[in-house]
């Protein structure tokens, strides 16, 4: 029960932040391994972005993904979540009866690795769906998947059941890194709020508070992930499946900051901030108030 729990209430958050999915996928391609200024920029913000999606494919292209958005966060965030609230439940995260940092820094990265390569090949669609525009706004490598079916049928055609877990090189470290962040951040927080008493004891704004101070620490540990992350998913590949323009997680992001300097592993960060920001508040405490409407039947 915990995994559908925590996988219904990532769903619960997708629905609001995907259209920020879509907007972020799209800043963190453009101008990819180009110096600044020396490419057409489509997007100068995240406001830009979102209106100029709006304006060119529509509001209909701001939910771009949205099928296998919703499926990857049920089954990645069903499994990591459920994860970490299992070993959470045995106490392993506890010293003394305190969350340690290390046991839950520990405990959410495991937790990510697992949620990370079940997901994957999910992602990857998801990605490819997002990144598809019309061509006055396109940026990277465009795909022409008709839907989330048809991508997953055409890439397993080409490349077999191993495409499907292409780029999950960059998802280990990129979702590790961040769950181990916010998971760790979110029970720490949660305690401190608590023993401070600034709201009632089990009150829902206890859990809205900590979420919100883990999705700042989220945000700025998982950025660079993401943006290699999101570039290994969408550069395209030849005949036996190997990336045209990175070899893999540490050649993509030793060429982005050749190519494009730090500011360019954190291309995009505000969009990043306005998806899972939202993301993390939300499905921390869609989570966090699932479980305790649950836990008076166990």
């Amino acid at each position: 029960m915990d995994f559908i729990l925590s996988g219904t209430a990532a769903c619960g958050a997708c629905l609001f932040t995907n259209p920020l999915e879509v907007v972020k996928t799209r800043m963190q391609l453009q101008g990819e391994l180009k110096s600044r200024g020396s490419y057409q920029v489509y997007y100068r913000n995240v406001f830009h972005a979102f209106y100029t999606i709006g304006k060119v494919d529509g509001i209909a292209g701001l939910q771009k993904g949205l099928a296998p958005g919703l499926l990857y966060q049920f089954f990645m965030n069903g499994v990591r979540l459920g994860s970490y609230a299992i070993i959470e439940s045995s106490g392993y995260i506890h010293t003394d009866g305190r969350v340690s940092a290390a046991k839950s820094t520990v405990a959410g990265a495991v937790a990510g690795v697992v949620g990370a390569v079940m997901g994957s090949p999910i992602y990857l669609v998801k990605t490819h769906l997002q990144s598809q525009a019309t061509s006055s706004i396109a940026v990277g490598h465009q795909y022409k998947h008709r839907g989330m079916f048809h991508a997953f049928a055409g890439i397993h055609r080409e490349h077999g059941i191993l495409g499907l877990w292409r780029g999950s090189s960059a998802a280990v470290p990129r979702v590790s890194v961040g769950s181990a962040a916010q998971l760790c951040t979110f029970s720490s927080s949660k305690e401190l709020i608590t023993d401070l008493q600034v709201f009632a004891e089990g009150s829902w704004l206890i859990a809205l508070s900590a979420g919100m101070m883990s999705s700042v620490v989220v945000v700025l540990a998982m950025t660079p992930f993401d943006v290699v992350s999101t570039r290994l998913y969408n550069q395209p590949v030849d005949q036996l499946g190997q990336g045209k323009i990175y070899r893999g997680f540490s050649d993509c992001f030793s060429k982005t900051l050749k190519k494009e300097g730090l500011t360019g592993l954190y291309k995009g960060i505000g969009a990043s901030y306005f998806r899972l920001g939202p993301h993390t508040i939300l499905s921390l405490l869609f989570w966090n108030e699932l479980r305790k409407l649950y836990q008076p039947y166990r």
